[in-house]
């Protein structure tokens, strides 16, 4: 794909210094060689997505399991539910619920169905990318790069092949991008409005995180559209009612339907949307109020671990181990890994793999643009592009890099067209006003910032084809000392162009090689990392969240004919059971197991009315976290010797051992033979503060336990109160 770069800019066309760049770029696609060009792109855009994409098997097993209950059940694909017997939902809104259910619906409930839509998100947001990029520069080859910039960011490669709801908010994110350029090129109404749609379709996706870019495509029109600042400012009054509509439908929907007769909005405190956007998916995340850490910031690192990602390098096993016990490859995918806060967060540890190869020489690129376009007419399209990609940058990654509470670094997915697409204008605007000192110098310093980032990036992982960085190094800055030279004849000026497309193609080969690793490594769990597997754990699965396959429980499930086969806390847990006995299961308390549903008389009421068959208590080995329930007792989810220390924190100081309960002063209590069903959790995935611990000692004094492969089994039919 990098064969793109060959051709980057159009060689015999420069814009004049002051010119602004064309207001319409012909079609989308353009001539028929243009139009070859692009789908030339997407194909290897397509082919490289999907390649293997199964390998990803069910992939976050949170999100399968309510994709899985979409595809049987309208009710449950119209919330998000988490089951068939629309108990709980997911904690975000339904719009990646819906893509992946639907696609289960028409084509059969698997992997394939599940992440394919997925992958062709990425080929749309590429597509999408390249017209946004090919108006403002009216290049056709510029456009060509900046897709293919994105489809070789690593970040994209990871989380448009996985299931997650970050690919299609970034799709949106994309689309909306796109429709304001088109607005911004005749100042259309039409346009811009349906960029208010694809935003409030984004906040469906993932909430507030949808709307990182609402201010920088807000501020791009209100400046350089071509009409009075009356009719801009009506204009996107307009698109702010577009998107409220587009995203206000459900959240009347969920506020008109009798709660009673819906599934509980999980993240919530009191089974309303409007809490769970401002509250756990709002000012909570940011803050470091949410996922059962509610009162206070983000897990605190272990210093060993802050050392390794101050220094720039993945988060490993053992890293995400002395954090959350139970964790795979790769740890958290950010905030298992000691991340710094603050400003050097997106370019350092797990993030800077993820998103880091052309951040720097992006931000530069927005600077050098918004310098060489200063005497620009108002409506100029390319300081435009600039507001539009640089602001998008600068707001959601400062978000991005001061939250204090759990960050996922996949999450920095949201920057990524904004980084690919200001990359590429700022190489465009250079390259057109290469016969100035500004564009020699500013095409230079591009090319040789991003070889030495890469080089920087790849150092960090030292261990992995060393050669390559120091490739990369010398041939980016051989190329930016060759383009500082002024190429004045016709013959030497096409030679300038194939230096600038060798150091283009040097500047993309770090990003690239780690795009292919993560391409070729399996991905499963809460979360997964980019670049190749490694015993240190380096990229892959980020196991955390999963449930080990029990053939004797999933079989037993599988006879059962109640709404919910089973009950267990925490959704992960719930949605591993559903995945392997095609049953619905009750996730008791909700992702984080402190969701305040069901309470004590509502379980006993669907058990006597026989809706649950059986509670689990699963004492995995390494398949989920160990947690504290709030009264200063550790527990081991995970089959290790937990060990509580008074702060309900957990250590796993023997694998395969049994649990062990202790007093709030870190004395043991008691020996136990199997994990405590008062404390535990409940199994893979969950964590956070157990706020369900009376239904657990109501149901271990009522009734009998037994052991089903590993997990403690109570049946539950029969109960007549």
């Amino acid at each position: 794909m990098v064969t793109v770069t060959a051709s980057l800019m159009d060689t015999t066309s420069v814009v004049p210094p002051h010119a602004a760049a064309p207001r319409t770029a012909g079609r989308f696609g353009g001539r028929a060689a243009e139009r070859a060009g692009l789908v030339a792109l997407l194909i290897a855009t397509a082919v490289m997505y999907l390649w293997n994409i199964t390998s990803n098997g069910m992939g976050n097993q949170f999100y399968a399991g309510a994709a899985w209950a979409g595809s049987k059940n309208w009710e449950a694909l119209l919330f998000g539910s988490l089951d068939t017997g629309n108990f709980i939902t997911v904690d975000k809104p339904p719009v990646s619920q819906w893509v992946m259910g639907l696609s289960g619906r028409i084509f059969g409930f698997s992997s394939a169905s599940m992440l394919i839509p997925q992958a062709l998100m990425a080929v749309a947001a590429v597509a999408l990318l390249y017209g946004a990029v090919r108006r403002v520069t009216g290049s056709h080859n510029t456009g060509l790069f900046a897709g293919a910039a994105l489809a070789l960011t690593p970040v994209a490669a990871l989380m448009f092949r996985f299931n997650n709801p970050d690919a299609v908010m970034v799709l949106l994110m994309m689309a909306a991008a796109y429709a304001t350029v088109r607005a911004l090129e005749r100042a259309s109404t039409k346009w811009i409005m349906l960029a208010g749609v694809a935003l409030g379709f984004a906040f469906l996706a993932k909430m507030l995180e949808g709307l990182m870019v609402l201010p920088a495509l807000g501020l791009a029109y209100l400046i350089a559209a071509p009409n009075p600042i009356r009719t801009r400012i009506l204009q996107l009054f307009g698109a702010l009612v577009a998107m409220l509509l587009a995203s206000g439908w459900y959240v009347f929907v969920t506020l008109l339907w009798p709660a009673s007769s819906r599934p509980y909005l999980a993240g919530s405190t009191d089974n309303n949307f409007m809490n769970l956007v401002l509250g756990y998916n709002g000012f909570s995340r940011v803050l470091g109020r949410n996922h059962g850490n509610r009162g206070g910031g983000a897990p605190k690192p272990d210093p060993t671990t802050a050392a390794n990602t101050a220094a720039g390098g993945h988060a490993t096993t053992a890293d995400a181990a002395q954090q959350f016990p139970g964790g795979g490859r790769g740890g958290f995918g950010g905030f298992g890994g000691g991340q710094s806060h603050g400003v050097t967060r997106l370019f350092t540890g797990e993030f800077g793999f993820e998103i880091g190869w052309l951040l720097p020489a992006a931000l530069v690129a927005m600077v050098l643009v918004l310098i060489s376009r200063g005497r620009a007419p108002r409506t100029d399209l390319m300081r435009a592009a600039a507001i539009i990609f640089g602001f998008w940058i600068i707001i959601d990654g400062g978000v991005l890099s001061y939250m204090s509470g759990i960050v996922h670094s996949y999450y920095c997915l949201s920057i990524a067209p904004a980084v690919a697409g200001m990359f590429a204008v700022g190489l465009y605007e250079m390259w057109s006003k290469r016969g100035t000192i500004l564009g020699r110098f500013g095409l230079a310093a591009l090319i040789a910032i991003t070889g030495v980032w890469s080089f920087v990036l790849l150092h960090r992982n030292s261990g992995w084809y060393p050669e390559l960085r120091w490739g990369i190094l010398a041939v980016t800055l051989i190329a930016a000392v060759l383009l500082v030279v002024p190429w004045t004849h016709t013959a030497r000026r096409k030679l300038a162009a194939v230096v600038l497309a060798v150091g283009v193609a040097g500047s993309l080969s770090g990003a690239a090689a780690y795009t292919f690793a993560t391409i070729a490594t399996p991905h499963a769990g809460g979360g997964p990392t980019v670049g190749p597997a490694q015993a240190g754990g380096r990229g892959g699965m980020g196991g955390f969240g999963q449930t080990q396959s029990n053939p004797a429980l999933a079989s037993l499930l599988e006879n059962t004919n109640s709404t919910w086969a089973a009950a267990i806390n925490g959704s992960s847990a719930a949605a591993g059971l559903e995945l392997q006995s095609d049953k619905a299961v009750m996730a008791i308390g909700g992702f984080s197991g402190s969701d305040p549903t069901p309470t004590l008389a509502q379980f006993q009421a669907d058990v006597k009315a026989g809706k649950v068959s059986y509670y689990i208590v699963q004492n995995n080995n390494g398949g989920g976290r160990g947690q504290g329930d709030g009264n200063g007792q550790g527990v081991g989810n995970g089959g290790g010797n937990g060990q509580g220390d008074g702060s309900g924190r957990y250590s796993d100081r023997t694998p395969g051992a049994t649990g062990d309960r202790t007093t709030g002063g870190g004395q043991p209590a008691r020996q136990q033979g199997g994990a405590d069903p008062a404390q535990n959790p409940g199994g893979a995935g969950g964590f956070g503060r157990n706020q369900h611990t009376d239904i657990t000692n109501w149901v271990t004094a009522t009734f009998t336990p037994q052991q089903v492969g590993n997990a403690t089994v109570y049946h539950l039919t029969g109960y007549q109160g």
